[in-house]
């Protein structure tokens, strides 16, 4: 394992899932075509090496900030160029994140808070732009003749201390994606949750509203002729004052839910308000109190008037499905979003500490399907870091978690897929884990990180062509 500094340069495409969903195939072969035509020539010129590739994102790495920005800034003119005699809906627009910090090298790839800073970095651009971190903008500044735009100090997910950005750009900004011409809208009805502010006055709070957002997201993706986009995607705009209908237009989404959440004593009120991104006219907006015991039904409720705005129509039977309890405990539940909380910020200590808060969620709910699956994904993130210390018996362990969280979950997407992934990557059990990733996605065919899983473990059992499908799903 070595240590190095190196520039990072985070890339990915904006709104992919989108334009998978209308023309798959087209979508692959373009990106393909971009990639090899325009990014990885602009890289090899830049002296770049590519450390990480899934989907639609890459993971770039460099000895200089002056060679990563550069190269950021003539691959986001060539797409500009390449784009600009398109139509609006086959553009391909990538956001770009440049950092320059200690890395970990270790297989032919790049691990740590700077890779993780510059991934953060890149959710703060704008399509077809790029963020650089203050300390890049220190290197480059002089040496670059380009604009710079301070953007302030931001707290960006999963790293402790604020991150300041700088917007880069050319004298003569020259990409092709305005305001005005983002991703085309679906043609079945999309909606994005937005992080919910957190009202309590404590911002060690923030993990309970963090985790009713996604409780929301997962009950909402439950309904399949609804498209939710994904946590990842949303929680980019946690702490940023936003335009509702650029949101749409970044997303590819026609509603946007907004909240908030305040916590106090043993008490809980949600508000939450339902937006056509289109127009920007409310279509709902209402407030929701109760005790800390009912906290579930309250979730129940936003989720079955949102769907209720959205498809007054939808039959009975379809609300009802996406309206489930992950368990009956309430102070399970609290240490089960306490642990997701840890679990985000991706250190040794916080995973240890995310393991030991889903234990004592078992303990109080002996069939809390969900944690078993995530302690399970613990052992994940702990083998792929090297964090392992007694790996035979954590093996074990793992195999024994998973298990748990199958023969309880058969109807928890999250509970089949986290407990799918560990099974084969942990445990080497791939036929196993590949089943049940497929019964969380049959469950959920929006739950984007069981397609994610699905494709990892269908590349190690050598079935490239569904894994690269899957990837990009």
């Amino acid at each position: 394992m070595e240590r190095r500094l190196a520039a990072i340069l985070a890339a990915d495409v904006v709104g992919y899932s989108r334009l998978m969903g209308a023309d798959e195939a087209g979508t692959l072969a373009h990106l393909k075509r971009l990639r090899a035509e325009v990014i990885e020539p602009k890289i090899k010129e830049s002296r770049g090496r590519i450390v990480g590739s899934a989907g639609d994102s890459l993971l770039v790495e460099f000895a200089s900030a002056v060679h990563a920005v550069q190269c950021a800034v003539e691959a986001q003119e060539g797409l500009a160029a390449h784009n600009a005699s398109l139509p609006e809906d086959k553009r391909m627009a990538f956001r770009m994140g440049v950092n320059l910090g200690d890395v970990i090298a270790q297989d032919d790839t790049i691990y740590g808070d700077g890779v993780n800073i510059a991934a953060r970095l890149e959710k703060l651009a704008e399509p077809g732009g790029i963020c650089i971190a203050s300390n890049v903008y220190e290197q480059v500044k002089g040496k670059l003749d380009y604009n710079y735009t301070d953007l302030g100090s931001h707290q960006v997910h999963n790293i402790m201390e604020a991150v300041r950005a700088y917007r880069v750009s050319r004298a003569k900004p020259t990409s092709v994606f305005s305001t005005r011409d983002m991703l085309a809208l679906p043609d079945k009805p999309s909606i994005a949750v937005l992080p919910f502010d957190n009202m309590s006055g404590d911002p060690e709070q923030g993990y309970f509203a963090d985790g009713m957002v996604e409780e929301i997201i997962t009950a909402l993706s439950r309904t399949r002729w609804l498209f939710v986009i994904a946590r990842n995607s949303s929680f980019t705009y946690k702490g940023r004052a936003v335009d509702i209908k650029q949101v749409g237009r970044e997303l590819g989404v026609r509603y946007v839910l907004e909240g908030s959440v305040r916590k106090a004593a043993s008490r809980v009120r949600i508000t939450g308000q339902l937006i056509d991104a289109t127009t920007g006219a409310h279509l709902w907006a209402d407030r929701f109190d109760g005790g800390l015991e009912d906290v579930f039904d309250l979730q129940e409720e936003v989720t079955r008037c949102v769907v209720g705005a959205i498809a007054p129509k939808l039959e009975q039977a379809e609300i009802e499905r996406a309206r489930r309890k992950p368990t009956e405990h309430l102070d399970a539940y609290d240490y089960y979003l306490r642990g997701i909380a840890s679990l985000h910020q991706l250190t040794r200590e916080s995973t240890v500490n995310a393991l030991q808060l889903f234990y004592r969620a078992i303990e109080l709910d002996p069939e809390f399907a969900s944690a078993y699956g995530m302690a399970a994904w613990c052992a994940v993130i702990r083998k792929a870091n090297g964090w392992m210390t007694d790996r035979k018996q954590e093996t074990a362990e793992t195999e024994r978690l998973a298990l748990k969280a199958m023969d309880l979950g058969r109807d928890d997407a999250i509970a089949l897929s986290r407990g799918g992934i560990a099974l084969a990557y942990v445990v080497g059990d791939n036929n196993s884990g590949a089943a049940f990733i497929d019964r969380a996605l049959a469950l959920n065919p929006n739950l984007a990180t069981a397609w994610l899983f699905s494709g990892w473990v269908r590349a190690d059992l050598g079935d490239t062509e569904t894994s690269l499908r899957h990837l990009a799903t």
